[in-house]
Parts: structure tokens; C-alpha cells; sequence
């Protein structure tokens, strides 16, 4: 493990290591080159796998369509195959040049598509299952892989975190299915299941992913296609197929992506000039004394316009008739506040040999990454909208010499406690830095068993191990930390994730009775261990020495996952399918009594299309109903002992002194013994179509999810000495909802295609139950913390409504329009305004969310662009309700602060936390890419070698009525949200 660590770090040895696999032997006496067209409308086929039958040997063509490839002798036979196109075989017959057409396959549905434990094709699929490839992928600037579906998939929403380099996403399908629980899919790649724990010293688990490995996205939607997976399929399944080796000579790419990043938009604040206006008119003899000479944007001073660039080298092939594909990649990046920085290391080896005349086939694959960051401190953005403009970034005193706020105490000068602290010094004075390793993989064996035709055996074993460790320290001086002497924290965590998985698969087709079956049966294996090592760092709170060694050695939460699961498909006369499976899940996370649990489902498919009546409609390619039912199960995201009594070790402050030592105590965790499953039930209706030789296609899905015995926190019985809230099963939650998607190809000829997708989505979120009893007296879980006044909150979880609904107050406007400080609508008619008075007042979650991608192909210029919006989705603007008061500047706590531009619509002189005032629609469409490449095709005469470039444009524009910095923020809480970038970016592809 180390050795490859340290081979990770070294990237001239990766591209040795690459090189060293390349096999350039030539082995035949003949070459034969020619292109592949479309037999339709003549265009040329790049990616077309030819090879010689017989052997492993073969080549693909190029982006022109153009291929070469040596074979044995004059009789040889090619097979050519492209995805939806007839497979065909050609005889060399002593030909040199060999140009061939292809025939487009009836439809596309002869498509192979990932399912859970197997494969199969598109037209005999039951659930809601939907496929983006490589080819549809996002382009540009990508660091983690779910960017590269963003706007993609109906039904699924993709909301990135912050601009931070690296950042991760928050991922729904189908809305959340859960309170406390995780409401994240689950994500397997290439069999591997990954677990949802996040790593220390990474922004997101996924960043540790190179997106340019992954060849497909499968999205499993509704419990048909779910239930499989059981226990960790209630919000859904993505499935990640990454590039396998070619067959033939060795297939080399490098790819190489250059960036600039814009900060663009920052909060709207007050400039020095309005500042000093303000003041002057407004403020004491003192106040007004306190006003600096300089003009100091803020905003400017800590955000940048950064670059950052992305290399990846692959080399593919066939080495003694053994399919590889090994690949390396380095992505640097910095942020747009200026200490962000995130640099990335990876490489991956994938080969796929066949042994005993290709009855036992082999996937081997191994990917390691590496990550170094530093990270910038973000409570600068808010600070940054806060601080006086009228002051300087630096300034001669003892806090590192930047410019803080100060107060006069017994004729003591010392720093305001109080006062907003410098946004700048609070970049350059901390330094904090991550070393994050990542290694997963598997070896998959999979065994045509000769006594019996159609039986397989598949044995899964793989592994997921991260070490991440990391540093945060502050110096003495820094005004950041100075009440407490500075900060030197370290930390480290490791998590070791086992999969063991074995299944049969028996499949058989019954020609005299039209009767196709296939079973599966089979046992999971799963294990997650993390460790986490304890530095505590007792600076200014006691004489203890800040070491390296821990204060207990570390902490090891595990809990174990054991499955058994079955599926059965039966098709009957090609028109009629049945899928029904069953899995049971037992996890330690629960006790003996509530382990196990049974997460069955089924499902029916009916293609219309191969109905007599409809069999002649040439104009209708596809027809298909499905219907489904399945529940899955939860227990993600619940403490690992949940049901048992635990203790956990006190804040140093809780510290108590035996002599001249520290000894930390520990307090109990609250648990519930009867903790079980959280189970979410879906029904789906869907139907599939397409016309005109599937140019138009798509799908029209309804769904409805309900969830009982919610995994939910609630606080812990008055009277107990139990430290936290109790994690227990109480409530229902119900989402329903409409996906509509539709792909049209209205163009397609040699010269010009264009190719248009568009979905939308319709989702309604349900509070049905949260209390064991009913209760009409009980409001429900506040939630939605927000910043200003102590333990405020925003939203509410309550039965009848959407979940994190705004809780507020509904404001009062005078004639003028403008809100009248705090005047209230007295809503129970008591004549007291009081927290009987706060309503329910939209949500974050929009009611409806667009895709809509396109892309034209002309001659070697091709031009593509996504765009995405959100309907119904409103955001409280906590920034505003913060900053946007008269007080903030002449604060009484001795110290001027700035103010953004809405104190001007509210007159307000002090905060209005809970008015409904501050909750906005922020409704928004937004263009996500825009993307504009030409291919050169072979760059050298006579020469396989071709050369693609493109320019793009990332978070191209954004429209809404949103006042803040960026509408789209999943909480639906704006505070100091860290603005995502404009990206510019130009990439090359060559490939030989």
C-alpha cells in the first residue's frame, strides 16, 4: 500500500509505469485500413470495435471514423460492432482497404444497461432505470464525478455544496426519504458499494474519484430496480461502470484541461463611500472618529481569479490476449479565496483475462488517488461583507500586523472580542492543510459453469480503504484565535471498508413454451471500520503541552452488513415481463430482536410494440408499460451503536484537574434499544416510447414513496442525563412526483446532426406523521440553524408539510411598501404577537426542476450546452437579515460595521430574524456549460494519431429574482455561501 502511495507522488514514474505496459510488437503480415460509415446518412462511426474473429486481437476507429489493423492472413474475418448498430462480419478476401457500412439496429434497445448483480438489455428492463455515457457527459472543469451528469437524469437532482475546489454535491432522487437518516444514494462502482462516511481532510469523498475513469452512469429510481440492493437502496442506486481495456494494438489518449476561474458574484454590501456618508450623518464624535482613510473592497481583497489544470494519460490494448487499460491523472487546482488550493494524484489498472477457452472471465481493477489541500478558512466571506471599508488590510500592532478592531480596558489596549475580525488575516494566518489517500478496488470472478448451460458463478471480492490526516494551526498573534493562544490541531482518520459478495445466475431460454428465464441468487458480505485518532489541543485553556499523542489511542466504531438476496425475470413470448426479487438485510447498527428485516419487490413489463396490432407501425419504435412495487430499507447515517448504552469523551473545557493534571470525563450517549429499520415502500408507473427509429424517445415515469418508522432525532427525555438527542423511529414521510424525459435527433445527415435532450421533474415532499401518538398541540423538530442571536432557527419539520419548512413571522408592510420593523400579523388573534404567531411559509426543496442539454455537430465543429432550472424553491437570505440593519454599523459593541445594499429597502434598525420578509423566491435558470470543440482528425500523414480540441464555459449565467449571491443552495439558508466560479476553460484530446 505505501509503495503505491509513493509511486502516486512521483508522476514521471507513473508515466514510466505506463509506458513500460505498451506492447508495440507487430504480429501479422498484412494490414487493412479503411473507414466505417453509417449505411443512414453516411457519417462516419468513431469508437467502432473491430476485431478479428477467433481472437482477442482487434482496433477501434479513430474520430474520423478511420481504422488499421494487421491480421494473420488473406481469410480472416473482421466483426465489427457499435452500440445500436447490427453486429457484421467481414472477409479480408486479400483486400488491403476495406470500407464498410453499418446498419442502425432496429432501436437502441438491444442497449446492454448495469443492473444490480448483472446485465441486461434495455428492452427487458422493469424498473425506473436511466443511462448517461461518456459521450453525454458534462465537459470542462470537472473535479468530482457527479458533475458530469448534473442536469442529466429526470428525477434526480444535483446541487454542488460551495465553489470550493473539490467540493462535493448534495444528491437526491426522488427527494429525500428520510429526517435523520442519510437521504444520499447509494454509489457502487464497478461492483464495489461505497459507503456514504465522509473522510477527514476531504470536502467530499468523491473528489477522490478521477471523473475522466468513468466510461457510464446507471441511476436505479424505483424499488423494482432498487430492492436488490435492500437495506441501502431507499434513495436510490447510482451504479459506475468505469473504461475497460480495448482489444488490438495499443490505444493511447492524453488529455489535458487548462482553467481560469472568476469569483463573480459577492454580496452587495455598502462601498466606503456610502459607508462614510452613513456614518457622518448618523454616528457620535467617536463613531465618526473611528472611520479610516483608506477604500478597501473586502470582497476583493480575499477573492481571486485562479487557474487550475487537469492531465490524464491512458494506454489501452491487448497484451498476450489480455485486455488492459492503465491510466494516470493530476489535477491542480486553486480556489477563488485565495488560500484554497486542492492538488490530486491518481492512477488506475483494469485488465479483464479469460481462462479455460473464455468460461471463467476476470475483472481486475485497482484505483488509488492521493489528495494534498490547504483550506481556506470561509468564515472570511461573511467577514469580508461585514468589515469596515473605510480600513486598511494592514496596520503596525501585535496581531500579525493586519488592521483589527481594539478597546481600551483599565487603560489596557487589547482586541475587541466583539468585533468582526479581519477577513484577510483570517486567510493568511491560517494554514490549514489535508494528506488524503484513497485506495478501492476488486477482483471479480465470474464462471460459466460447463454442466450446466446458462449457469454462472460470480465471486465479488473488494475493498475501500482512505487515510486521511491533516493539520489547522493558527498563530498566537492571529486576532482569529488570540483569546486563546493560537491553534495547533491535529487530526486522523482512517476508514477500511471490506465487500464480499457471491451469486448464482441461471439463464435459459424455452423456445417451445416463448419463455425466457433468469434467476439469481445470492450473499453479501459488508464491513466498514473507521478509525478515528484523538489529538486533543488544550491551548489556552490549561498548561497541558499540545503533543502529538493521542489523549486515548483512538476511537473504532464498526458495524457489519450481511445480506441474502434472489431475483427472478420471466419473459414470456418477448411481450410480457415479470421481475420479482427479495433481500434480507441484517445489520449490526441494530439489536438481535430488530436486525433483520425483508425488503422484497415486483414488477411488470409489457412491450405493446411487439403486440400483433402494433408490430406493422413503422413509424413507432417502442412502446413499453411498466409498473412497480418494492420497499427498501435505511439505517445510513445512524450512529454505529445506536441501540446501546455508550459514553463519549467531553469537550476539553470538561476537563477536571486530580493534582497538576487534566483528566477529560465522559457523559452518556442517549440510545433507544428498540432502534429497527427505517422502510420506504414506492409504487411506479412508467412507460417508455419512441418514433421514427427512436429519433424521438423517451419516458414518462409516476411515482409514489412512503417512508415509516423514520430514523429521527428528537431530544432526549427531560430529566435524563443523557448528553445529545435520542436517534429512534418515529413518523411518516411521503414524496410523489412526475418525471417526463425526451430525446429528439430532428437532425442527422453527413455533415450535420443535432441532438436534443430535455427533462423535468415534479416532486411533492410530506410530513404524514412525527410523533408516536397523534398530537395537534405539537408544532414539530425546528431545524435550519442560522447565524445571529444564540440557537436561532428558520425552518420546522411539521406533520402536513414540506420537510425544513421556513417557521416564520408574517411581516406587516407600510403604504409605502416597505416592511414596517417589526410589526407582525397577529395570525391566532390574541392580540400578542409571540411564537403561536409563527406560520409555515415555503420551502427550500423546488417543486419542479428542468434539464435541458443540446448539441450540434457541423462538419468537425461540434457545439453543445446544458441548461438547468429549479420552479418553486425559496431561500431565506441570512445574510441580509444579519447584516442589513442600521445597528450593524454603529455597533454598540464599539466597533463600525459594513451593511449590504437591502438596509436601504428596510429602513430596519435592528434585526428581524424571523420575518417572512427575508424568505425569497429564488426560482433560477441557470446554464451550466457551454462548450465549442473541432476535431482535426489525423494530424500526421499516413498516421493514426488525432488531435481534438474544445473551449468551454462553466456557470455561464444564472437568472432569477434571487438577491443574493446564488439562488441554488440546497438548505435553503444563505450564509456566506462561497460563490461558485465562472470557468473558462480550453482542453485537448490527442489520441494515437
Amino acid at each position: 500500500m505505501i509503495c503505491i502511495f509513493n509511486f502516486l507522488t512521483k508522476r514521471s514514474r507513473l508515466l514510466v509505469f505506463i509506458l513500460f505496459f505498451v506492447n508495440f510488437t507487430s504480429y501479422a503480415q498484412q494490414v487493412i485500413k479503411g473507414t466505417v460509415n453509417s449505411k443512414s446518412d453516411g457519417s462516419s462511426l468513431p469508437g467502432v470495435s473491430i476485431t478479428i474473429k477467433g481472437t482477442t486481437f482487434g482496433t477501434s476507429t479513430n474520430t474520423e471514423g478511420k481504422y488499421s489493423l494487421s491480421v494473420p492472413s488473406e481469410s480472416s474475418i473482421l466483426i465489427i460492432t457499435y452500440l445500436g448498430f447490427n453486429t457484421q462480419e467481414v472477409n479480408v478476401a486479400g483486400r488491403n482497404n476495406i470500407n464498410i457500412q453499418l446498419v442502425e439496429s432496429a432501436s437502441a434497445l438491444d442497449e446492454v444497461v448495469v443492473i444490480g448483480y448483472g446485465s441486461i438489455q434495455r428492452k427487458d428492463i422493469t424498473g425506473a432505470v436511466s443511462t448517461v455515457t461518456s459521450k453525454d457527459f458534462q465537459k470542462g472543469n470537472i473535479t468530482t464525478p457527479e458533475q458530469l451528469i448534473v442536469g442529466k437524469v429526470a428525477g434526480v437532482s444535483i446541487t454542488s455544496n460551495s465553489g470550493a475546489p473539490g467540493s462535493g454535491s448534495t444528491i437526491r432522487i426522488r427527494g429525500g426519504a428520510s429526517l435523520s437518516a442519510s437521504n444520499s444514494p447509494l454509489i457502487v462502482i464497478d461492483g464495489v458499494p461505497l459507503s456514504n462516511d465522509n473522510i477527514s481532510g476531504a470536502t467530499n469523498p468523491l473528489s477522490l474519484i478521477n471523473a475522466n475513469d468513468i466510461e457510464t452512469f446507471t441511476i436505479l429510481k424505483d424499488a423494482a430496480a432498487t430492492a436488490i440492493y435492500g437495506s441501502r437502496a431507499s434513495n436510490g442506486v447510482v451504479l459506475i461502470t468505469t473504461r475497460k481495456g480495448s482489444s488490438g494494438a495499443p490505444q493511447i489518449s492524453f488529455s489535458s484541461q487548462s482553467s481560469m476561474f472568476n469569483s463573480g458574484e459577492t454580496t452587495d454590501v455598502l462601498t466606503a463611500e456610502q459607508f462614510r456618508t452613513y456614518v457622518n450623518a448618523n454616528g457620535t464624535a467617536a463613531q465618526i472618529a473611528q472611520l479610516g482613510s483608506s477604500d478597501t473592497n473586502w470582497s476583493d481583497e480575499i477573492f481571486r481569479t485562479a487557474v487550475g489544470s487537469d492531465n490524464n494519460l491512458s494506454v489501452s490494448g491487448t497484451f498476450k490476449n489480455i485486455p488492459y487499460r492503465i491510466s494516470g491523472g493530476f489535477l491542480g487546482q486553486k480556489g477563488v479565496l485565495f488560500t484554497d488550493v486542492l492538488e490530486r494524484t491518481s492512477g488506475s489498472i483494469r485488465i479483464n483475462p479469460s481462462l479455460f477457452k473464455k468460461t471463467l472471465k476476470i475483472d481486475l481493477n485497482l484505483k488509488v488517488s492521493s489528495s494534498n489541500s490547504r483550506f481556506a478558512y470561509q468564515n472570511a466571506i461573511g467577514a469580508a461583507a461585514s468589515f469596515d471599508p473605510t480600513q486598511s488590510v494592514t496596520a503596525t500592532n501585535d496581531f500579525g500586523n493586519y488592521f483589527e478592531w481594539t478597546t481600551t480596558v483599565n487603560g489596557i489596549t487589547t482586541l475587541n472580542p466583539n468585533a468582526t475580525k479581519n477577513p484577510y488575516a483570517m486567510l493568511a494566518l491560517r494554514n490549514d492543510r489535508s494528506d488524503v489517500k484513497r485506495t478501492y478496488g476488486n477482483i471479480q470472478f465470474d464462471y460459466q459453469i460447463p454442466l450446466i448451460k446458462g449457469l454462472r458463478a460470480n465471486l465479488n471480492l473488494g475493498y475501500d480503504y482512505s487515510d486521511g490526516s491533516g493539520n489547522t494551526y493558527v498563530p498566537a498573534e492571529a486576532a482569529s484565535n488570540f483569546s486563546v493562544e493560537g491553534l495547533d490541531n491535529d487530526y486522523k482518520q482512517t476508514n477500511y471498508n471490506k465487500v464480499g459478495e457471491f451469486y448464482l445466475n441461471y439463464s435459459k431460454e424455452f423456445k417451445q413454451i416463448k419463455s425466457d428465464l433468469n434467476l439469481t441468487a445470492g450473499y453479501g458480505y459488508y464491513d466498514f471500520l473507521n478509525t478515528t485518532y484523538n489529538y486533543p489541543k488544550y491551548n489556552g485553556y490549561h498548561d497541558l503541552v499540545a503533543g502529538s499523542n493521542p489523549l486515548f489511542e483512538f476511537d473504532k466504531p464498526q458495524y457489519t452488513l450481511i445480506s441474502y438476496y434472489a431475483r427472478a425475470i420471466y419473459t414470456f413470448d418477448s411481450k410480457y415481463t415479470l421481475a420479482t426479487s427479495v433481500r434480507t438485510d441484517g445489520s449490526s447498527k441494530f439489536a438481535s430482536e430488530n436486525r433483520w428485516s425483508v425488503f422484497p419487490s415486483i414488477a411488470f413489463t409489457w412491450k405493446a410494440k411487439q403486440e400483433n396490432f402494433l408490430k406493422n407501425a413503422d413509424k413507432l419504435s417502442d412502446l413499453k408499460l411498466r409498473l412497480s412495487y418494492g420497499v427498501t430499507g435505511q439505517q445510513d447515517g445512524i450512529p454505529y451503536y445506536s441501540y446501546l448504552p455508550v459514553y463519549s469523551a467531553s469537550v476539553p473545557v470538561a476537563s477536571y484537574q486530580f493534582g497538576n493534571k487534566f483528566y477529560g470525563m465522559y457523559a452518556p450517549n442517549a440510545y433507544d434499544s428498540s432502534i429497527k429499520w427505517e422502510q420506504t415502500a414506492t409504487y411506479n408507473t412508467g412507460i417508455d416510447f419512441g418514433f421514427f427509429n427512436n429519433r424521438i424517445s423517451g419516458s414518462l415515469d409516476i411515482y409514489y414513496k412512503k417512508t415509516k418508522d423514520l430514523l429521527n432525532s428528537i431530544p432526549s427525555p427531560l430529566g435524563s442525563n443523557f448528553t445529545n438527542q435520542i436517534t429512534t423511529n418515529v413518523g411518516d414521510l411521503e414524496n410523489k412526483g412526475i418525471e417526463f424525459a425526451i430525446n429528439v435527433n430532428p437532425i442527422k445527415s453527413k455533415k450535420l446532426s443535432w441532438d436534443i435532450g430535455f427533462n423535468i421533474t415534479y416532486n411533492e415532499n410530506k410530513i404524514t406523521r412525527l410523533t408516536a401518538v397523534d398530537d395537534p398541540s405539537y408544532a414539530g423538530a425546528a431545524t435550519g440553524s442560522i447565524s445571529g442571536g444564540i440557537g436561532q432557527t428558520i425552518q420546522i419539520n411539521s406533520v402536513g408539510y414540506n420537510t425544513n419548512s421556513f417557521y416564520v413571522y408574517k411581516q406587516i408592510y407600510g403604504q409605502d411598501g416597505k416592511p414596517l420593523e417589526g410589526v407582525y400579523a397577529d395570525l391566532n388573534e390574541d392580540n400578542i404577537i409571540n411564537q403561536s404567531d409563527l406560520y409555515h411559509y415555503k420551502s427550500s426543496a423546488p417543486k419542479f426542476f428542468f434539464g435541458f442539454n443540446t448539441q450540434l455537430n457541423y462538419n468537425k465543429f461540434s457545439l453543445s450546452s446544458v441548461l438547468r432550472a429549479n420552479v418553486g424553491n425559496y431561500v431565506y437570505d441570512n445574510v441580509s437579515a444579519s447584516l442589513g440593519v442600521k445597528s450593524n454599523i454603529l455597533n454598540p459593541a464599539g466597533f463600525l460595521g459594513n451593511t449590504t445594499q437591502a438596509i436601504y429597502e428596510t429602513g430596519f434598525t435592528n434585526n428581524q430574524y424571523l420575518s417572512d420578509y427575508y424568505i425569497q423566491n429564488a426560482s433560477f435558470l441557470r446554464m451550466d456549460n457551454l462548450s465549442l470543440g473541432y476535431n482535426f482528425g489525423n494530424i500526421f500523414k499516413g498516421k493514426t494519431v488525432s488531435l481534438n480540441i474544445n473551449a468551454t464555459c462553466q456557470n455561464v449565467f444564472v437568472i432569477t429574482k434571487y438577491k443574493g449571491v446564488d439562488p441554488e443552495i440546497f438548505s435553503g439558508i444563505d450564509n456566506n455561501f462561497y460563490p461558485r466560479p465562472t470557468i473558462f476553460g480550453l482542453g485537448a484530446n490527442l489520441n494515437f
